[in-house]
């Protein structure tokens, strides 16, 4: 697996928990169309405050790995749609190239081209943190999507899911279905995306410390690389090391549709699963209930729809009309929640 491949790889779901005035309950695109949903439109229209009522021109300067799966596509997608949204904001995206590198040489044309704004998802965010840094030094706010700058100065405004969270999320599920099945001393499988991503880590260590407070731990755990193939392979592994298993927490839906041939493959059925950013799929698996798959945690790709309306409030000096401050907050963490058989039909129309 290249690391082109790796990078065009990454995704997750997760719903907005906090309130963001501007879009972050705003839906997911599902489709390749960039048009404006009713949701983007009608939150655009109904922003307090006179937020919506058209302003100074604003250009939004956009990058984010190639849209050639589920939740980065969806990422772009709803960033086009929001913008659209919007009469008075101007929508620039640049392409993300194979690499970091090829990112920030692209990025760096696109601070030439003097944006108001740069709305960003780069492929590492430890290798993009001097491009963050030389945008803001030329006085073009960078908002930061998902993958963190280490230094915050490179940034005016970050947006992510709450990785560790996820864990958290997946872990307290996992937790209270072994309880109530009376297992006292589980066999617990973790397939995670690429680990050398610190989103990763983050994940599997929501998952680990949960797991511990309650007296369980991770059997076995085996990296995957958030696509099919990897995630069949990784399953496939886990289940020669682990002659019975009780619970698994796949980190990634798409990497799990993998994970679920491996299962039927070696018609390992014992166990029960969690999965992690909410794909479409996986939500209609979930409501079936034909599969091993019993929830999954979600990361959203709506941070982009919301990061699209913030840049244009900081591009025009306004703030968050339900906030008191006179500025669009600096860190904005988003919150996940579990989809089970129970909800899975009020998030459909949510997934990727």
């Amino acid at each position: 697996m290249t690391q082109h491949s790796r990078d065009l790889s990454r995704r997750r779901l997760l719903f907005g928990g906090a309130a963001l005035g501007a879009g972050a309950l705003l839906t997911a695109c599902t489709s390749n169309e960039a048009a404006p949903t009713a949701a983007q439109t009608k939150v655009a229209e109904a922003a307090a405050g006179g937020n919506s009522t058209p302003g100074k021109q604003v250009t939004i300067g956009f990058s984010a790995p190639a849209a050639d799966h589920g939740w980065i596509a969806a990422i772009t997608n709803n960033a086009k749609a929001q913008a659209g949204a919007y009469s008075d904001v101007k929508f620039t995206s640049v392409e993300a190239g194979a690499d970091a590198a090829a990112q920030r040489a692209a990025l760096s044309t696109l601070v030439a081209q003097k944006p108001d704004v740069i709305v960003l998802l780069p492929h590492d965010g430890k290798e993009l943190n001097a491009f963050g840094l030389e945008a803001m030094k030329a006085g073009i706010p960078v908002v930061n999507l998902d993958r963190a700058f280490p230094d915050a100065r490179a940034y005016r405004l970050q947006i992510k899911g709450d990785n560790y969270g996820m864990g958290v999320a997946a872990a307290t599920f996992i937790i209270d279905q072994l309880k109530a099945k009376g297992v006292s001393n589980p066999i617990i499988g973790e397939i995670p995306g690429i680990d050398s991503l610190e989103l990763t880590q983050e994940r599997s260590k929501g998952f680990a410390d949960t797991l511990a407070a309650s007296g369980f731990k991770v059997a076995n755990r085996r990296p995957a690389e958030f696509t099919a193939d990897s995630g069949q392979q990784a399953a496939t592994g886990l289940f020669q090391a682990l002659p019975k298993i009780d619970a698994i927490w796949n980190h990634d839906d798409d990497q799990g549709i993998g994970v679920l041939a491996a299962v039927n493959q070696a018609n390992r059925k014992e166990f029960f699963m969690v999965g992690g950013a909410g794909s479409k799929k996986a939500m209609e698996d979930i409501q079936a209930d034909n599969t091993v798959l019993k929830a999954t945690v979600t990361y959203s790709p709506s941070m982009a729809s919301s990061a699209i309306s913030l840049a244009r409030l900081i591009g025009q000096g306004k703030g968050m009309s339900d906030l008191v401050e006179l500025q669009v907050p600096k860190e904005i963490v988003l919150a996940s929640e579990t989809i089970t058989k129970e909800n899975a039909s009020n998030y459909l129309k949510l997934g990727f």
